[in-house]
């Protein structure tokens, strides 16, 4: 791709990240991912792990919470697929802290709703719901829930997604707070026929109510690659960038998943990217 093409990127996605009005809990990274609104496949389930550190974030504890820096989370998601408008997805929560070894951090409950292929939408559209815990020393919010509504589209070889998230705190530092708004997008280019490259973006902008200070929003952007290792594989690898004090400021993530047939019958083409 051209300078011209990835500059073109960058600005579609700030744009769309910018403009859409609104404005959550700090962008959590145990899971890193922009969503697509495509769900899986009836009587598939997906395994997918996601690891990720960061090489610049938080030395020191804050609140009471582990810092960010050279720990690694790793988080196990399995998703089952029951109608084609209706899956449901588990996590299981962990980190390797340097000095404290491995933790359980939590777990979270997603189901998700799709509207049907056969409506003819011009564009693709999903809502996802989670709610979960995790332990006090990793977030001061224990119990959280978001509302994560999906928009996509692909035109050719060309792919966007919009994730404009709401979240809150149920039990924690962060209920006088409300619904907060955690932007996500993503613009992807099939550069080879089993490879597409692109930028995420990651958001924290605050309540809804009354956008924080720039200073304490969170905004991190990773250029990504998705790479298709076979029918029932994806992949997702990238490093992030932190662009306020208030964001880790590198990262690196890796996503593998895998689908399972349970009884036979399941398609295996890939999931949109």
């Amino acid at each position: 791709m051209s300078l011209m093409q990835w500059a073109s990127i960058g600005a579609v996605l700030l744009g769309v990240c910018w403009w859409w009005p609104g404005g959550v809990l700090a962008q959590g990274n145990f899971e890193i991912q922009v969503y697509g609104a495509e769900t899986v496949t009836p009587g598939q389930t997906m395994f997918e792990l996601h690891t990720n550190t960061a090489i610049k974030g938080t030395t020191e504890k804050e609140d009471g919470v582990f810092p960010t820096q050279h720990a690694w989370h790793e988080t196990i998601e399995i998703t089952h697929g029951f109608t084609p408008w209706f899956e449901t997805g588990f996590y299981i929560f962990t980190s390797i802290q340097p000095d404290a070894g491995w933790k359980w951090v939590g777990d979270h409950l997603r189901p998700r709703l799709r509207a049907p292929e056969s409506w003819h939408w011009p564009v693709g559209l999903s809502l996802s719901t989670e709610i979960g815990y995790q332990q006090r020393s990793f977030s001061t919010d224990t119990w959280t829930l978001e509302i994560r509504p999906i928009l996509d589209k692909q035109w050719g070889p060309w792919y966007i997604a919009f994730n404009p998230v709401f979240d809150r705190s149920l039990k924690g530092e962060g209920t006088r707070r409300g619904f907060e708004f955690s932007p996500n997008a993503k613009v992807s280019y099939a550069v080879a026929p089993k490879i597409n490259a692109g930028l995420e973006y990651y958001g924290g902008i605050g309540p809804v109510t009354a956008f924080d200070p720039l200073r304490k929003q969170q905004h991190l952007l990773f250029p990504v690659l998705d790479l298709d290792l076979g029918p029932r594989w994806e992949c997702n690898v990238g490093v992030g960038l932190g662009l306020t004090a208030a964001t880790d400021r590198l990262l690196v993530k890796l996503i593998v998943g895998y689908r399972f047939d349970w009884g036979g019958g399941g398609r295996t083409e890939p999931r949109t990217p």
